[in-house]
């Protein structure tokens, strides 16, 4: 929350104040803190370094899933079917790695 003596003589009151308010409250999300210092971690060379590796192992991994192992679409309905889809899939990803 701002202070309410500086919003009593800021000029655009009218404008950023709702008209039975006397101040402005801003939220933020629970996890915005958390997302800020992961982007300013993300721009730094370690940072850097890590995703640089991420792309080359964990969306390869899902790349191929996509491709190789029918996961664009699902054969199944439901939740539990498509969950069960998905499981078998990373199964046979595993075995395919060793």
């Amino acid at each position: 929350m701002c202070n309410k003596e500086i919003c009593k003589i800021c000029n655009h009151k009218e404008v950023c104040l709702p008209e039975a308010s006397d101040f402005k409250a801003i939220r933020r999300h629970v996890w915005k803190e958390y997302k800020e210092r992961n982007t300013k971690f993300i721009k730094t060379s370690k940072g850097k370094m890590i995703y640089k590796r991420r792309k080359e192992t964990i969306e390869r991994s899902f790349a191929d899933s996509k491709e190789l192992h029918g996961l664009n679409y699902s054969r199944y309905r439901g939740i539990t079917a498509v969950s069960e889809q998905c499981l078998l899939t990373a199964a046979v990803q595993n075995m395919n790695m060793i």
